[in-house]
């Protein structure tokens, strides 16, 4: 029973075992997640966000998932959980300024950022940490590092900030940020960026309790006055008015002295007027007048002449075209013209009162 050859079939060629799935390369996973935007799939640029789950994204791109939730395709479930802009973090990266190693390693990314506590790369070899108060980033071993220092030393204990809460509810022990100076809680505002999957799974519940938990309170003016009713105070003003601000007793004698002296000169020149020139001036408890000062008593002596001139002038060629021609239109014309000349010369009312003062005004003595 030979096999043409003399060749032996091995177990390996008669059965065929089911082949190995395919794993992918854990190098270029943590590569990508590190440089690369989880929602574009573009490089890391500034100004780089962080969800609450610890991904990072290109602001432009959450920007315009949330203008268009279509405008990606595995948008959803990538960041579904992500309703505004107040559910991501800008974050504050510290550039890496060390130089590059060689000119063998130009083909290897390089870490753009690294931590300012220990200078680690921030590559993924390392787990980085950013805190949901002011968005420093951190190595986690760096920040435990400065926690456990200064919690050690007697005299920055006294640094720490205990936030109050309400009666049977344990106060909350407040760090200060390294790089900031914000303060933050450990247990609730240091993130993990890029976690595993067990660990996001936390987190996300987390988010989940800390969403329910502030859909309960009340927003606004509704939540003061609510506390305010249960302290049983009334709501104090946040900033009591300012003082009037004080003047020295010598200027404030001097500037009544001058407005006294300048007081008197008014009512001496006003007292020197001629009837004519105060006619011009109104009060305020007078009634109003319809005529405006350029309008005021400009009926004069001329215009009493041209009134009449053009009056006697008006009959006088009545009288003519009566007697020699009987023609209406003539006389129609005339009228007409002679009315446009009557109009534009005395469209503004007679005030005799005003005449006489101006004339007694004028003569000498």
């Amino acid at each position: 029973m030979g096999n043409d050859g003399g060749s032996i079939p091995d177990r390996r060629d008669l059965v065929r075992s089911k082949p190995k799935a395919e794993q992918a390369d854990k190098a270029n996973q943590t590569r990508a997640r590190w440089f690369f935007c989880a929602l574009s799939k573009r490089p890391l640029q500034e100004p780089i966000v962080a969800c609450e789950l610890g991904k990072l994204y290109n602001k432009e791109a959450i920007l315009e998932f949330l203008l268009n939730r279509l405008a990606f395709g595995d948008g959803e479930e990538i960041c579904g959980h992500i309703r505004s802009l107040r559910d991501v973090k800008t974050l504050t990266l510290a550039p890496n300024t060390a130089p590059k190693a060689g000119v063998s390693d130009v083909n290897v990314d390089r870490a753009q950022y690294v931590c300012p506590l220990t200078f680690k790369e921030m590559s993924g070899g390392v787990p980085f940490v950013y805190l949901a108060t002011c968005g420093c980033v951190f190595s986690q071993a760096g920040l435990k590092a400065v926690a456990s220092s200064s919690s050690g030393s007697p005299k920055e204990e006294g640094s720490k900030g205990k936030e109050k809460e309400g009666d049977g509810v344990p106060a909350k022990d407040l760090e200060v940020c390294p790089q900031c100076a914000k303060k933050f809680d450990r247990t609730g505002d240091v993130r993990l960026l890029n976690p595993p999957a067990e660990e996001e799974e936390q987190m996300r519940s987390a988010m989940e309790r800390r969403r329910a938990a502030e859909a309960l309170k009340p927003k606004g003016k509704k939540r003061k006055a609510a506390m305010s009713a249960d302290d049983g105070d009334p709501p104090t003003k946040k900033k009591a008015a300012a003082p009037a601000p004080s003047m020295n007793p010598n200027i404030a004698a001097a500037s009544r002295a001058v407005a006294s002296s300048l007081a008197m000169e008014e009512a001496k020149r006003k007292a020197q007027m001629s009837d004519a020139v105060k006619s011009l001036y109104s009060s305020k408890d007078a009634p109003k007048r319809k005529e405006t000062f350029m309008t005021m008593g400009t009926f004069t002596r001329v215009s009493t002449l041209l009134y009449i001139v053009s009056l006697v002038a008006q009959l006088s060629l009545l009288a003519v075209c009566l007697i020699l021609d009987g023609s209406t239109g003539h006389i129609f014309g005339c009228c007409v013209v002679l009315q446009y000349i009557f109009l534009c010369n005395f469209r503004y009312p007679v005030n005799l009162e005003n005449e006489s003062a101006i004339l007694r005004s004028d003569r000498p003595g």
